[in-house]
């Protein structure tokens, strides 16, 4: 009976002819996650800052609300109060609106930036990684050809 070719032992030798630099995957990897801890800063510093700006918002609505609340003398003071509590809530609207703003703003500076530095970064990993693999195919191709 004829023996079956073991094909393990043939993709292992074909693998090993071709040299593979597992430091530039660890290195990817690494550049990876540190670019996914700097935008997970920067999402989180906006969250803080938003919530910040929520609960802000909130207690001077809560505490304009209290005035609004309290037993008036005359019938005209709750028409000033209302009017009173409206005009503050617009503007303190238009306040943290333009906060809200602010913080996306500066959101989206630091995230182009990020992406732009990544960007750079990959680019130069990648015409590093294809210099390295062409000298060490260079170099097996002529080990391989003696």
């Amino acid at each position: 009976m004829t023996k079956t070719q073991d094909f393990t032992k043939v993709m292992q030798d074909m693998m090993g002819s071709f040299p593979v630099d597992t430091n530039a995957m660890q290195d990817a990897f690494k550049s990876q996650a540190a670019f996914g801890e700097k935008f997970s800063k920067v999402a989180l510093e906006a969250a803080e800052k938003s919530t910040e700006i929520s609960s802000k918002w909130t207690k001077e609505t809560l505490a304009r609300l209290t005035d609004v609340s309290k037993v008036k003398d005359e019938p005209t003071d709750y028409t000033k109060s209302l009017t009173d509590f409206a005009s503050a809530s617009a503007e303190a609207a238009a306040e943290n609106m333009a906060a809200f703003a602010e913080v996306a703003k500066k959101v989206q500076m630091e995230t182009v930036e990020l992406i732009l530095a990544a960007g750079k970064e990959a680019g130069e990993d990648a015409t590093a990684a294809v210099k390295k693999a062409t000298a060490d195919v260079s170099k097996a191709a002529k080990a391989a050809a003696k």
